[in-house]
Order: C-alpha cells, then structure tokens, then sequence
C-alpha cells in the first residue's frame, strides 16, 4: 500500500513538475537587480517544486514552514541537508520525501541556507 501511494506521489509530482517556480521578493524596490542565491538557483534545478511552494502547503510543507520551524543554525542546516538527500517520513505527516541522492552535500546546504534564510 505504501509504494501504491508513493508512486501516486511521485506521478503527481512528475505532472506538477512543469510548473513554474516561484521565486520570493525581497522587498527592494530599487532599480538594482537581486540575484537570486545558490541555494535558490539550485532548486530551480531540482524537483522541489513539485511538493513545496514558498508560501503554500502542496504535497509537502511551504518553505516558509520549514523556516518558522526550524532556525537557522548549523545544527538545522545539516539536519535538513541530510532530509533532502536521504528522504524521510514522520515530520511533516505520513506522506514520505523522496530522497534526493544525487546532490551533493555541499548544494542540499545551500538549498537549507536558503529556506531557512526565507524566516524574516
């Protein structure tokens, strides 16, 4: 039953997956360009947006969530880059995180960085 619902997920995802990402405003209204950061340009690249919108639950929780519920120290930094690449269930509700185990350790920080950088 459990594969039967995360091959429903992940068909989901796959059909989600061509939306388009949202990225956050930081609010400067200048007539500089904000560049986005790596770890937000690295997502892009990923199937993040498939389960998780900035400020809204999908199949997964809304970064801004995360953010909220995590602070930003190093401590959350690796504990969130090891749930990107490894996966997991439990935290968020029964519905498991696929893992993401191709990105490097070094990028899954940078993606943590950015999410919980999201809590202003």
């Amino acid at each position: 039953m459990k594969i039967k619902i995360l091959a429903a997920i992940i068909a989901l995802g796959g059909l989600c997956s061509f939306s388009n990402y949202e990225s956050i405003s930081t609010g400067y209204s200048g007539k500089e360009e904000v560049q986005p950061s790596e770890g937000e340009l690295i997502m892009k690249k990923q199937d993040c947006a498939t389960c998780h919108k900035i400020d809204k639950k999908v199949i997964g929780p809304s970064f801004l969530d995360i953010a909220k519920k995590y602070p930003m120290n190093d401590k959350n930094i690796n504990y969130l880059s090891d749930k990107i690449i490894k996966g997991g269930s439990g935290v968020w509700g029964a519905i498991p995180m696929a893992a993401h185990t191709a990105l490097k350790k070094d990028d899954a920080k940078k993606i943590a960085k950015y999410i919980l950088s999201l809590n202003k």
